[in-house]
């Protein structure tokens, strides 16, 4: 199988609404791999407030994963979230975001997005910011993928019932794409 025969599924949403959990459980299910979240490696390793210098290198660092895991799916690539979280964080804490990194969310193509609704209960973690932003974030990343033209769909739910949501996504439009 050539690489461009890969499915990329881009999980992307606010802060603690699944996206990992939902990107390895899908994983598990369609039997290939996930693509983790480069920056919470990133970010658990430094001892001070993040800087747009620290945002270009999980930039690049996302993408250097990502890179490396497609090769290693099967058929669909999970991908807990893109550089396009990257966009939101710098134009949200620095005001704007790097023309290099626009251009690749440009130039950059996920075959589907599924957007984490914030439905679910917030859960405590050091490395998450917003608890009381959820909704903002999730209406940015709605406005983001619309303005890209994405294919996306919102998932909601608890629990298995989330899970559910997201099998039935892919299903659904892996006969699409």
């Amino acid at each position: 199988m050539t690489y461009s025969a890969i499915k990329k599924i881009a999980i992307v949403g606010p802060e603690s609404t699944g996206k990992s959990t939902m990107a390895q459980y899908l994983a598990k299910y369609f039997n290939t791999v996930w693509v983790p979240e480069y920056s919470r490696e990133y970010c658990a390793g430094l001892d001070r407030e993040c800087t747009l210098e620290d945002e270009i290198n999980m930039f690049y660092g996302q993408l250097a994963l990502e890179e490396k895991l497609l090769p290693q799916a099967n058929e669909l690539l999970f991908c807990d979230v893109t550089v396009l979280t990257v966009k939101i964080w710098c134009d949200e804490v620095f005001g704007s975001t790097p023309q290099f990194i626009t251009d690749e969310i440009q130039n950059r193509h996920y075959d589907h997005y599924l957007l984490m609704y914030v439905d679910n209960p917030w859960e405590e973690d050091p490395l998450r910011d917003f608890p009381h932003k959820r909704e903002y974030f999730f209406n940015i990343y709605k406005q983001e993928l619309d303005a890209l033209g994405a294919s996306y769909t919102i998932i909601t739910g608890l629990g298995q019932q989330r899970f559910n949501n997201g099998i039935q996504a892919v299903k659904a439009i892996s006969n699409k794409i």
